[in-house]
């Protein structure tokens, strides 16, 4: 009985303290448009999700120089550089975007 009386402090503290750690104060810094993570509400096949694969993947250089996004020629670049874990779809399809997508998110930037 001793034992248990001893312990009840204990379970008390335990009881009382917070379940989960304060919010943190500082709100989210937001992403600038050089981020390389994929912009959330970037619809597949959009300008927004072009440009972000084109960053990710360094399909056009610096001075904006190379095929246009989205062109069967960009498609093909984006094969190339994704090498062996290119999508097997059609480039450029729907098939084919979603699977750059997926690879892309879970990938570490280049």
């Amino acid at each position: 009985m001793r034992r248990y009386l001893a312990l009840l402090p204990l379970a008390l503290l335990a009881a009382c303290s917070p379940a989960s750690p304060p919010p943190d104060q500082n709100p989210p810094k937001p992403q600038s448009a050089e981020s390389s993570s994929a912009p959330g509400n970037a619809t597949l096949g959009s300008i927004q999700w072009y440009a972000w694969v084109d960053q990710r993947l360094h399909v056009s250089d610096d001075d904006g120089h190379g095929p246009d996004r989205g062109s069967a020629e960009w498609n093909h670049a984006v094969q190339r550089k994704l090498g062996q874990e290119a999508p097997q779809s059609p480039p450029g399809s729907p098939q084919w975007q979603q699977a750059v997508d997926s690879l892309l998110r879970t990938r570490p930037a280049m």
